[in-house]
């Protein structure tokens, strides 16, 4: 790959470019000096540059002239569209990348050209195209809800629509000349990042592209992708440059004044940051909720009004003059909630109440009376009159977009959003304020990333309006200054592939006439990144093999045998260790006072199966109790992520560091420290003790504790010969289980072999093992890398294609030469549900026998993935058409684990969910949307979601009927959409 970088000033010179140094990201400094934009080009293999670079200046009449002086990376992004060269433009949010859009728009419009512009989100979408309409009247748009001249020569549209357009082979892919993918980002998004990546393969061979995207890192390496599958150049305008800077203040909880941690000029304030520490008033008993295992401080728990910190920080804004500010919170419930704690603000004068009232009643005249009374509606107007608004996808799609405009009007001057508002048009404030530093991403509680924190912070500082922005970080736990280093200043998040296999994809490829699955692994980023990553995994490798080799080991051979038989025998302990301490087998045994060996908190501990001195130590149950790894409003969960905490007295090693953070480890009792009650999870616990002591009542003083361990080292040094005696667990915990009598008997023959063995009396018999246990390991990651090299070097998922191409013939998709069976064309016609499932269903004839309502009420299991508790029960009938689903989804779960497809078959039959069977069929059969509401329990913008979504699913059914000509399912799905499309729910975009 060619390259060619330079620096620009604020005025980019006509000198001639010099060759810089290069890595594979682009966020370098050049002697010290701040960059304004960095420019960079990829070149094909074997591609010559003509001489004409981008530095010359444009001599032709641009397409369009702007009323605003151009920042450096624009003007220079401009350069390359007139040249007629792909462009990708990373740059921060609100720094203006739409301005390379409208001139790629103007420059084809000009030349008569088409152009097409794709983004994320439907209602991104819809937004581009009311600008785009304003500036250019030859604008069309189309997305799964709408379609608005599609036979214009700029078409907006979204990236799956324009995927759909491809494999279709539309006459209108022939005629592009300019592709513009906005926040092509989102490729790295793990269920829809894919669509991109097709999308860029499969474009036409003669269009040239505009990328539009957040910061990234490997900007660079995208370019050369793009270079390499479309044998053109790419040329990279990246800029760090924020036209309004950042202030970055932290907010402790229950603390009443802001602290300066990174200045305007990125300086991290260490000083500054420890302060707001100190500042961070303990967690009292009536504000702590149990979350996560642990006590957690809640924003929204405990108080109400004027005492909450929410209510101080929007107060202290306001007096500032630091509003307009947008409050990110992780939650929807959250987002309502702090918003209602703002019950005694108000931020707007009476001329502004009166301009909110007209505003919203204008947009809500569309929906009938009915409508108008839905609790959500009549809620937030008082809200909005008040300048307060709230923001998440929970609402009516119409009182989303109400308040976008209120917002952009400067009607209201705080609002509660979910991070989704940081995507799309640009809506900034003077102020960002995190509600929490940590979120929940469906698996676990974790810090925000650098990259989410830029996304979300990027909104912070209007343009022409503020010196800079403000971002604040409410921090309500401890946090180590390396996390806030990293978040607050740590890079974006780079561009990975995101790329996997659907049958949906499989199906489209087979069935056009140049398709080809393999060539678009081939070409795929994921493929290019695999590649890329070799030599590093090489050199790796050796390095690896050195150290291993370096490592000799009298009496290897004997020493492997016994270390062997170490290993099975830690295996079997702790299957008979998991068998005990089942919560089936030894909730009853937890009482208070029971005696417990625990594990130490040993981190320098490498070899738990060798070295068992000072590993366990003893403790007392005080307690336990149940507790859920996520939030109580996380729709999400799963229930096997129930756990068991126990509450346990034992001596403890506290430190404490010089802001107060204490850290605590679990230690031997002999050893020096204080005697603390831990809680620890089951897994933690080795062994239950048949003796139980008696335990105070008041443990809080420390004399108290102090007393119950000292007990417990008594009955330690009593049974020290023996040992203290444990519960049995056949005659006293009644563990009858043949897989626990199975490994206790392999167990006393293992023990007996140890006693024989000839490396046993082996001097220095520990450390060889740890040594040999090193060289183990090391050979270990080997192996590990190499078979991460032979499925790079081979082709990536080429195991994954077979196996579903395997699928695909066993369940009659397609033949033994990969051409479209009846089901096949069926089922590539489905992008918007489980491909598979619902083909069968189909061609089941379980739609056939059906009502229609019944039908619509079914196919809502394919498009709802919330989660939800308290839903309810669908009716008997609908109950039978559920089972006849999952029974279905079972099968074809089980034919794909048969062909060595990676499947978990309960997983994916528990993915269809009969929450909204009962509200969906209420809907088709003319019910209200009011109506519905009052005994749904979701969101009204989930619920609007999802049977929009259902919509674009019979949409798709209704193609799928056509192309195989049946008729009468035709007929029904047409008429299934004439039922459920109506009113509220399909209620136009006001920005259409």
């Amino acid at each position: 790959m060619g390259s060619i970088k330079r620096k620009l000033d604020e005025n980019p010179p006509g000198e001639t470019p010099q060759k810089q140094p290069r890595d594979n990201g682009l966020e370098e400094k050049l002697n010290d000096e701040p960059i304004a934009c960095l420019h960079d080009v990829s070149y094909p293999e074997g591609y010559v540059p003509s001489a004409r670079l981008s530095s010359s200046p444009i001599t032709l009449e641009p397409a369009k002239v702007f009323p605003f002086t151009l920042d450096p990376f624009q003007s220079e992004a401009i350069k390359c569209l007139e040249d007629g060269e792909s462009v990708m433009v990373s740059a921060h949010t609100s720094a203006g990348k739409t301005v390379v859009a409208l001139y790629a728009i103007a420059m084809s419009l000009k030349n008569k050209q088409r152009v097409i512009y794709t983004s994320p989100i439907k209602a991104l979408s819809n937004q581009k195209y009311r600008e785009f309409k304003e500036e250019f009247s030859d604008v069309g748009l189309m997305t799964g809800d709408v379609t608005i001249d599609p036979n214009a020569s700029c078409l907006v549209m979204t990236t799956e629509i324009w995927r759909s357009m491809q494999y279709k082979g539309s006459e209108i892919t022939r005629e592009v000349a300019w592709v513009i993918f906005d926040e092509v980002h989102y490729m790295r998004d793990r269920e829809r990042g894919v669509v991109w990546e097709e999308s860029i393969v499969m474009a036409p061979k003669n269009s040239r592209f505009v990328f539009l995207s957040a910061t990234v890192p490997n900007a660079k390496e995208f370019a050369d992708w793009v270079a390499k599958i479309h044998k053109q150049p790419c040329h990279i305008v990246y800029t760090d440059y924020r036209p309004t800077p950042l202030q970055h203040y932290v907010f402790p909880s229950g603390g009443d004044g802001l602290y300066l941690v990174v200045d305007e000029k990125g300086k991290f304030r260490e000083d500054s940051f420890q302060k707001s520490l100190n500042a961070l008033v303990p967690v009292s008993e009536g504000d702590k909720k149990k979350e996560n295992g642990k006590w957690k401080k809640g924003l929204v728990m405990g108080k109400i009004g004027e005492k909450t910190d929410i209510f101080k920080m929007v107060k202290m804004i306001i007096q500032r003059q630091y509003d307009p500010v947008i409050l990110f919170s992780f939650s929807k419930k959250e987002c309502e909630t702090l918003a209602m704690q703002m019950a005694k603000m108000d931020l707007n004068g009476d001329d502004e109440k009166v301009n909110i009232e007209t505003i919203f009643w204008s947009a809500m005249d569309m929906l009938s009376d009915d409508d108008k009374k839905l609790p959500q509606v009549s809620h937030m107007l008082p809200l909005l009159k008040r300048g307060i608004g709230v923001h998440h996808s929970g609402l009516l799609p119409i009182l989303k977009e109400v308040i976008e405009i209120l917002f952009q009007e400067g009607l209201i001057k705080c609002l509660f959003a979910t991070e989704t508002f940081s995507i799309g048009l640009n809506m900034p404030a003077k102020t960002v304020v995190f509600t929490n530093v940590r979120k929940f991403d469906g698996d676990k509680f974790r810090w925000l990333s650098s990259g989410e924190y830029i996304q979300m912070s990027g909104r912070a500082g209007r343009r022409g309006i503020d010196k800079r922005g403000i971002c604040i970080l409410m921090v309500d736990e401890k946090l180590e200054p390396s996390t806030a280093k990293m978040m607050l200043k740590g890079s974006a998040d780079c561009l990975n592939s995101a790329f996997h296999l659907s049958y949906n994809m499989l199906l489209n490829q087979l069935r056009c006439e140049d398709g080809d699955p393999e060539n678009l692994l081939r070409n795929s980023f994921y493929q290019f990144q695999a590649d890329r990553a070799l030599p590093d995994l090489e050199k790796q490798v050796k390095g690896l093999e050195l150290e291993r080799d370096s490592i000799i080991i009298e009496e290897e051979d004997s020493l492997k045998n016994y270390y062997n038989l170490l290993e099975q025998y830690d295996s079997l302990k702790k299957d008979i260790r998991d068998i005990l301490l089942s919560p089936r087998y030894c909730l009853p045994f937890l009482q208070s006072g029971r005696l417990v060996s625990i594990q130490c908190t040993r981190s320098n501990e490498i070899y738990p199966l060798f070295s068992t001195k000072n590993q366990v130590t003893w403790g007392v149950i005080i307690n336990f109790q149940k507790v859920k790894n996520a939030s109580e409003d996380d729709s999400s969960r799963k229930p096997e992520d129930s756990n068991y905490m126990v509450d346990i007295l034992t001596r403890c090693a506290v430190n404490r560091d010089g802001v107060g953070k204490k850290t605590i480890k679990i230690i031997p009792l002999k050893e020096p420290g204080e005697p603390v009650v831990v809680s620890v999870s089951i897994s933690q616990i080795q062994s239950l003790s048949s003796l139980r002591v008696h335990i105070p009542n008041d443990l809080l003083p420390l004399e108290a504790r102090e007393n119950t361990v000292k007990k417990i080292s008594e009955i330690i040094s009593r049974f020290s010969e023996k040992g203290i005696p444990l519960l049995d667990p056949e005659d006293e915990m009644n563990i009858k289980s043949s897989s626990y009598k199975k490994a206790a008997r392999r167990i006393e023959a293992l023990e007996s072999l140890f006693d024989k063995h000839e490396v046993a009396k082996s001097p220095l018999i520990e450390q060889k093992l740890k040594a040999f246990h090193a060289k183990q390991e090391l050979t270990a990651q080997i192996k590990s890398i190499k078979k991460t090299m032979r499925s790079s070097t081979a082709l990536a998922f080429k195991d994954e294609l077979k196996a579903r191409k395997r699928v695909l013939r066993r369940l009659g998709y397609v033949t033994s030469d990969d051409v479209l069976e009846l089901k096949g064309k069926v089922a590539s016609e489905i992008s918007s549900a489980e491909e598979l499932t619902l083909t069968e269903l189909m061609l089941n004839g379980v739609f056939k026998d059906i009502k229609v309502e019944e039908m619509v009420s079914l196919l809502s299991c394919f498009v709802w993935q919330e989660k939800l508790q308290d839903a309810t029960k669908p009716r008997e009938g609908l109950d039978m058409l559920f089972v006849q689903l999952q029974d279905i989804a079972r099968k074809v779960a089980n034919v794909q684990l048969e062909c060595k497809v990676q499947i978990d078959v309960e997983s994916f039959v528990t993915s269809f969910r009969p929450d909204i069977m009962e509200a969906v069929y209420a809907w088709a059969k003319g019910s209200k949307f009011y109506e519905i509401m009052s005994v749904t329990p979701v969101f009204e913008g989930s619920l609007i979601r999802a049977i929009r979504r259902l919509e674009e699913v019979l949409q798709q059914l209704i193609e799928a009927a056509k192309s195989i000509g049946e008729t009468e399912l035709e007929s029904k799905f047409e008429e299934a959409v004439s039922m459920i499309k109506r009113d509220i729910v399909f209620a136009a975009s006001l920005y259409l």
